[in-house]
């Protein structure tokens, strides 16, 4: 199950599944710079069970970083002290405030006109690490309370706006509210991962990381079952309207319209039903990559062994790939450079952009199978390395 390395050891499944799931992130993103900027996947009024799906597969995605980051901390403490770890965590997170705020606003903009901020996933990561870095202190079963706290009750707090805290509003909308939380003149901050659930997601994350302390036997068990009352749970409880989301499932048109209503649950900010929908599935696929990694697979457990790398690089490259094809149709890039509105985002497109979801396929697929052999060799850099400055890749 575990794959030795010169200076650590590391856990396969967790890198497969960690991999599996920013190949499908990818596909997220190639949408999001060649499909519509102006209609939403999710609005059952408007799209397609094509594009519903396409957009809805990759909801576990987030879920699972948030989860992961907090088991590879909990990992970490097998070579490191509690207060080694704590410093690193803090720094890591800092690391990620920056590379959110700066080099991915630029990945998704292109210009450094500030005019709109989006903080989006690895502005809350980092907030979630830096938090982390307190909680490791207290004993594990104080965690997973705090834990399941934010993940389940946070949904209480759905009726609370903002704009009741005056002044405080922004401190809201920062912890539970998606919205501005800054406007100076033409420039805007707006934030969409909120960091209350999100925390508590990275909270969680911890906990199971002592699991790969327990015995094969019971590990397995353990995340089968748990896996399956999320998955069980998420089915009864958004079966009754009664609490989890704040967007009720109806009947629809046709059954397959039911459905989608059925799963169509808020990712911002993560309602409960959303994190049980996406971490259920999470846990056993967990389970079933505890098997080993089959051949077709190793390139996404390549992959998942440098998740950030991969994060990184591919908006560059699918934001690159948007502006090259905005050249050869239009003769011109200069919509790729100029500031969007939230309506817009990440680009202001020109009139009749959406490229349709074969293309987006398409070049989900030429990411990927490109950006491999560029993993590959940073995953063996990591391998045989060991420089300090790697852990922040």
């Amino acid at each position: 199950m575990a794959e030795g390395s010169t200076h650590r050891a590391r856990i396969e499944s967790i890198d497969l599944l960690r991999g599996v799931i920013i190949v499908i992130m990818a596909l997220d993103h190639s949408h999001d710079f060649f499909g519509s900027l102006t209609s939403q996947p999710t609005d059952l009024s408007t799209t397609t069970p094509a594009l519903f799906f396409t957009r809805w597969i990759t909801h576990i995605c987030a879920p699972v970083f948030f989860l992961l980051a907090g088991t590879s901390a909990s990992l970490t403490l097998k070579r490191m002290s509690k207060a080694a770890l704590a410093r690193f965590l803090v720094t890591r997170g800092v690391w990620l405030l920056f590379l959110d705020t700066v080099v991915m606003r630029f990945a998704l903009q292109f210009n450094f006109d500030y005019q709109m901020t989006l903080l989006i996933v690895l502005w809350a990561l980092g907030w979630a690490m830096i938090v982390l870095a307190a909680l490791i202190w207290l004993p594990r079963w104080l965690i997973a309370t705090f834990g399941i706290v934010l993940i389940a009750g946070h949904n209480a707090l759905d009726n609370i706006d903002a704009t009741q805290f005056g002044a405080w509003a922004p401190v809201w909308r920062l912890l539970h509210q998606l919205g501005p939380v800054l406007t100076v003149g033409d420039h805007l901050v707006f934030v969409t991962y909120v960091l209350v659930p999100w925390v508590g997601v990275t909270a969680m994350g911890y906990v199971l990381g002592s699991v790969y302390e327990w015995e094969v036997r019971a590990r397995r068990s353990l995340l089968f079952w748990v896996g399956m009352a999320l998955v069980i749970g998420f089915v009864a409880l958004r079966f009754s309207n009664a609490y989890g989301d704040p967007l009720p499932w109806s009947a629809q048109k046709s059954p397959v319209f039911t459905l989608m209503s059925f799963v169509n649950t808020n990712k911002y900010p993560p309602s409960l039903l959303f994190l049980m929908m996406t971490l259920g599935p999470a846990l056993l696929l967990l389970r079933l990559f505890e098997h080993g990694v089959p051949a077709l697979l190793r390139p996404a457990h390549t992959i998942g062994r440098v998740p950030l790398f991969f994060y990184i690089v591919h908006f560059y490259l699918i934001h690159a790939l948007a502006t090259l094809a905005c050249w050869i149709r239009y003769g011109t890039v200069a919509n790729m450079f100029q500031s969007p509105d939230l309506a817009h985002f990440p680009f202001t497109a020109p009139p009749g952009w959406d490229f349709g979801l074969p293309v987006v396929y398409l070049v989900w697929a030429f990411v990927v199978v490109s950006l491999y052999p560029l993993c590959k060799w940073f995953a063996d850099v990591r391998r045989r390395h060991d420089g300090w400055w790697l852990s922040y890749l």
